[in-house]
């Protein structure tokens, strides 16, 4: 059973309201327009609703329209206020809107603000550290307003806004009031009337009702413009055949608002709030709250845990069938810091590593004991994984390699079980702190830390590292490496090193030898990019000798060992000089001798003339010559799986989730008995080799939450030669529930 902790996104449809809507399409079925019985009764089951929306939001005045939802609402509002100020004999200067509202708000404020002409200023109002308007800014500028629009709660924090101290700054002031009231419904009392607000947008899916519905409240004497013009519906308000299903499950929900027997009271919703709270705390000791409880909503947990970022905390809650969100979800899939808690003065980090956890009032004892129970869970599955930097952890001894990317930037974690040593190749300073936690928590020797170049721009981290984990510096030369040292053994593993200056004078490869001596991969830096060549145009490169070195590497490693690279901006993990050569024609040439180093040095020159920025704002190491072109889709139906395992029993099936999230999530059922294999995305060069040496019609599925890691597993397979990988389209989150054939699920999406 999932535990849905989102509800600030949206809530499931009440039950009540699902029949309300169902008899609504099945018995008044009829256009409430139409002047016969069947419409007749349509109408009189919309004028009931309205009715009964206008006792509970205390709305015994003005008008209230049946909208498709709050985003329509605020439109109307925001049109009707700017069409009256651009026809009034004197225009105000300002049109004001909080810091924190949600983004519908300003993008309608600027929207019709320039179609209409007015092109006023468009200031935002500032919140403070605790996210609520600044009183004083808006006493100083609502004399010189026209439109102020403010939230009753904000969707991302749960703050609850000073409505009564925002009434009183506007008192004087001509600016017209909108309250975005989304939710505030059934959690909050407005005062509509009483606060003299004159436009208050509400959305019926914030509270168990469907998408598409809301309502709009008009305070009697503000002055409206139809956003829809057509058959005059609404009382010539809001044209457009009414929304009847949704209008009836609407007057469901209020009704058992109304009844107060389905909602839990505030006091109630409080102390749930408060349980779910203790059990944060519990599971992940150093977590903050991003706003003071007191404040927000009962219903509303907003937080951050240091040294963990969003996505890892999603992707842990989610794996427990804990639906959770990073913030607003119009936003969420942007990865972007909430601009919610920026405007509230939160550092960097807290902004950029928020969840919110939101419930709906009609939640019970059990569902609070479940979700609290699942946190703790995954308190405990980041501890035993050695994430947490706030909290030991007991892990097994972890093995093998491990990818870390920064903006693009590469970082690779060798470690050994066996001699619990290992080995930190391209550190990256914003990891210094996780890799530090990472080492501590398993107990492992830093037997080197290596760069495989020389930085102009800053200098190495390892020395911060190995502070990090209270370890000495050894002799070691610039780049890490033991003075003397023929090689670092690992175990049975053992790492060489081999010159190839060209992107750096010193620029240097790092080759892992398994324990039969066999080379497994290569540790390239910047020399060999995927798609790319490092640049040899800094003050510190040997762009003469770039040439050479590649033909040093080709006979070091051969065409078709890993090369696991310095910089990756698009996820292909890995590839080889066979791949980069078809891929890459300048590197083709000088491999096959029809271009000689300096040729080579100059051809290169003219494409890293004018090298942008990539999208992180940060250097390009490289100029893109990718000339291949782009592979097909490797997406797979659920359909097509069950056809592909019919035809294909050799087929390995993989779960490219973290290890933390394998620990918890539900296991992938299929009918039929199939190999097997678990290998996070962030281990993924490690297996590489192993299925590039499966038979070409072996296919190789991937699959993981969401379907996205798989999709970057799968497509750096095959870009590597292996046609045969698939990712299951829409990952887990698609995948058929117990009790629910796969094929007809399947046949349904």
């Amino acid at each position: 059973m999932e535990i849905y902790l989102d509800a600030n996104a949206t809530t499931p449809v009440l039950p009540q309201a699902r029949e309300a809507a169902l008899a609504a399409m099945a018995e008044d079925y009829g256009n409430p327009s139409s002047i016969h019985s069947t419409g007749l009764k349509a109408r009189a089951l919309m004028d009931g609703v309205r009715a009964r929306a206008r006792r509970v939001l205390g709305a015994e005045t003005g008008r209230l329209l049946f909208v498709s939802g709050a985003t329509e609402g605020i439109q109307t509002a925001v049109l009707s206020a700017l069409s009256a100020l651009r026809d009034a004999p004197s225009r105000p200067e300002l049109l004001l809107y909080g810091a924190t509202e949600h983004k519908a708000v300003p993008e309608a404020i600027k929207h019709w603000n320039t179609l209409l002409g007015l092109n006023l200023q468009v200031l935002a109002i500032p919140v403070g550290r605790d996210g609520r308007h600044d009183l004083a800014w808006l006493r100083e500028h609502a004399p010189r307003a026209g439109l102020v629009c403010t939230m009753a709660a904000n969707n991302e924090t749960g703050v609850i806004s000073d409505l009564d101290g925002i009434a009183a700054a506007l008192a004087g002031s001509t600016a017209l009031w909108m309250v975005d009231g989304v939710q505030a419904l059934g959690k909050l009392p407005l005062r509509l009337v009483e606060r003299c607000i004159d436009y208050a947008p509400f959305s019926g899916h914030k509270l168990y009702a469907p998408k598409g519905i809301g309502l709009l409240f008009v305070r009697e004497g503000a002055p409206f413009t139809p956003l829809l013009a057509g058959g005059g519906q609404e009382g010539a308000l809001r044209s457009g055949t009414e929304n009847m299903s949704g209008i009836a499950a609407l007057g469901a929900v209020l009704a058992a608002l109304q009844e107060g027997r389905a909602f839990r009271d505030a006091a109630t919703l409080g102390t749930y709030r408060e349980r779910l709270a203790d059990a944060l705390r519990q599971a992940f000791p150093g977590l903050v709250f991003n706003a003071p409880p007191a404040l927000c909503l009962p219903t509303t947990l907003s937080f951050a845990v240091p040294g963990l970022s969003s996505k890892l905390l999603l992707d842990l809650f989610d794996a427990a069938e804990l639906r959770v969100s990073g913030g607003s979800a119009c936003s969420a899939a942007k990865a972007q810091p909430s601009y919610v808690l920026e405007a509230m003065g939160l550092p960097a980090w807290q902004t950029a590593s928020a969840v919110r956890m939101s419930f709906g009032p009609v939640v019970d004892d059990a569902f609070i004991a479940e979700a609290c129970a699942r946190i703790r869970v995954c308190g405990e599955s980041l501890r035993d994984s050695c994430l947490d930097p706030n909290a030991p952890g007991q892990a097994l001894p972890a093995d093998g390699l491990t990818r870390f990317v920064v903006d693009g930037a590469c970082c690779y974690l060798l470690a050994d079980a066996a001699s619990r040593r290992a080995v930190v190749v391209d550190p990256l300073s914003e990891l210094t702190g996780r890799l530090a936690q990472w080492l501590n928590c398993q107990g492992y020797e830093l037997a080197a830390v290596l760069d495989t170049h020389s930085h102009g721009d800053h200098a190495s981290s390892a020395p911060e590292l190995l502070a990090a984990v209270g370890q000495p510096q050894a002799d070691v030369d610039g780049l890490g490496w033991p003075r003397g040292a023929q090689a670092i053994v690992l175990g049975a593993r053992r790492l060489t090193r081999l010159p190839i200056p060209g992107h750096t004078q010193d620029s240097t490869a790092y080759l892992l030898h398994d324990a039969a001596g066999g080379l497994r991969l290569a540790f390239v830096g910047d020399t060999v990019m995927p798609g790319a060549l490092g640049r040899s145009d800094f003050e510190q490169s040997a762009p003469l000798d770039f040439g050479a070195s590649l033909a040093r590497l080709e006979q070091a490693v051969g065409p078709h060992t890993l090369l696991l690279p310095g910089h990756d901006y698009d996820d292909r993990f890995a590839s080889t000089l066979a791949v980069e050569c078809v891929a890459q024609p300048l590197l083709a040439d000088v491999l096959g001798g029809r271009v000689d180093a300096a040729g080579f040095a100059a051809a290169k020159a003219q494409l890293e003339q004018g090298l942008a920025l990539t999208e992180y704002q940060t250097v390009a190491c490289g100029a893109r010559i990718d000339s291949g072109c782009p592979l097909a889709s490797s997406e797979l139906r659920l359909d097509a799986l069950h056809d592909l395992l019919g035809s294909h029993p050799d087929l390995l099936l993989v779960d490219v989730r973290e290890p933390y999230e394998q620990r918890l999530g539900q296991p992938l059922e299929l009918a039929v008995s199939v190999r097997r294999e678990a290998v996070a995305l962030s281990g993924l060069p490690d297996a590489l080799t192993a299925w590039l040496a499966l038979p070409a019609e072996t296919p190789v599925v991937f699959f993981c939450r969401s379907g996205n890691r798989s999709a970057q597993a799968a497509q750096a397979l095959r870009r590597l030669g292996h046609g045969q990988a698939w990712s299951m389209q829409g990952g887990l989150a698609l995948w058929p529930r117990a009790g629910v054939g796969a094929v007809d699920a399947a046949l349904a999406i």
